[in-house]
C-alpha cells in the first residue's frame, strides 16, 4: 500500500489531465473545474482512507471528529470503503447525512430565534428543484468523486500487487542456488 504522500503526488500529478479530458468530454470549462476540483477533493480529503488514522482523515481537521462513526463501522480496504462506485457513495451519503442533520438543526435553531420562519415543505421542494437543475452538473461532480477514490484504490492494489510479486519471485543467493523471499 502506497505511503499517504505517494496517493497525494499521484492525485496532484494527475488532476490536471483529468480535468483537461473532463472539459473537453463535456464541452465547458465548467464541467473542467468540477471534475477537477471534486478529483481533487476526492483523492486529498474524501478517499477511502479515511476509514483509517490517515493523511484525508488528519486533513479534517477540527471536523475530522465526523469521521469517527465511519472508521468504527468500515473494515479498511473493505468493499464499503474502497469498491467502485459503492466506496463513494457510502462517504457521499455518510456525509450527506451529517450535513443535511447540521442544515435541519440550523433551519429550526434560526426558526426558534426568529430569524426566519420554519417551513420544511418549502425547503425540500426548493432542494428538489435545485437538483434538478442541476442534476447535470452534479453528475460530473460524482464522475471526479469517483474517478479520485479509483484513483486511490488502483494504486493501492497495485503496490500491493508488486510487493506481492516481488515477495514470490526467486532470488540467487551468494552459493548460486535458487531461493524465494519471504
Amino acid at each position: 500500500m502506497p505511503l499517504g504522500s505517494t496517493h497525494d503526488r499521484i492525485t496532484l500529478w494527475t488532476a490536471p489531465t483529468i480535468t483537461v479530458a473532463a472539459g473537453l468530454l463535456g464541452n465547458s470549462t465548467t464541467v473542467a473545474l468540477a471534475v477537477g476540483s471534486a478529483y481533487l477533493f476526492s483523492g486529498l480529503m474524501f478517499s477511502g482512507d479515511l476509514d483509517t488514522h490517515s493523511r484525508q482523515y488528519q486533513r479534517w481537521l477540527f471536523l475530522r471528529w465526523i469521521w469517527l462513526p465511519y472508521r468504527k463501522w468500515m473494515r479498511h480496504r473493505s468493499l464499503w470503503s474502497h469498491g467502485p462506485i459503492l466506496g463513494t457513495a457510502v462517504r457521499v451519503l455518510y456525509l450527506g447525512l451529517w450535513v443535511g442533520g447540521f442544515g435541519l438543526l440550523w433551519a429550526w435553531l434560526g426558526s426558534r430565534l426568529g430569524w426566519w420562519m420554519w417551513q420544511p415543505w418549502v425547503w425540500r421542494s426548493d432542494l428538489w428543484q435545485l437538483l434538478q437543475v442541476h442534476a447535470e452538473l452534479l453528475f460530473w461532480i460524482g464522475m471526479g468523486l469517483e474517478l479520485g477514490s479509483m484513483n486511490h484504490t488502483l494504486s493501492d492494489w497495485m503496490v500491493s500487487s508488486w510487493k506481492r510479486w516481488r515477495k514470490r519471485r526467486p532470488v540467487r543467493t551468494v552459493s548460486g542456488q535458487l531461493s524465494y523471499r519471504r
